[in-house]
């Protein structure tokens, strides 16, 4: 993985984005960890946390369509975000096909 596709992540969920964000808040800021971090700022759709060094990580959620999109930027904390990531349940596309019949055979004639 190159360090452009580090430094921006997204993941699709069936949490809504109100989840998502009180998750990342509870997930960022356990100060247990070499790369502890606390809240910066935050709106209805992200939340901004500083870490070691300064360094940012911002967590964004949006709904998008059935799901939601949930996109994690930093430098430093690549690692994070992905394991956050495995902590939301993951959005399932399911494809509805045309029952067997007279129907979906005229369609495709």
């Amino acid at each position: 993985m190159n360090q452009s596709q580090r430094t921006l992540q997204e993941y699709r969920t069936t949490a809504t984005p109100d989840e998502v964000l009180a998750e990342a808040k509870r997930f960022f800021t356990r100060h247990n960890s070499l790369y502890a971090t606390f809240i910066d700022r935050d709106g209805p759709t992200f939340v901004s946390f500083r870490g070691q060094g300064g360094e940012e990580l911002i967590i964004a959620a949006v709904t998008d369509g059935d799901a939601t999109r949930v996109t994690g930027s930093t430098y430093l904390f690549d690692m994070q975000i992905a394991r956050f990531f495995t902590t939301l349940p993951p959005f399932q596309l399911e494809e509805n096909l045309l029952p067997p019949g007279p129907a979906a055979e005229g369609a495709v004639a």
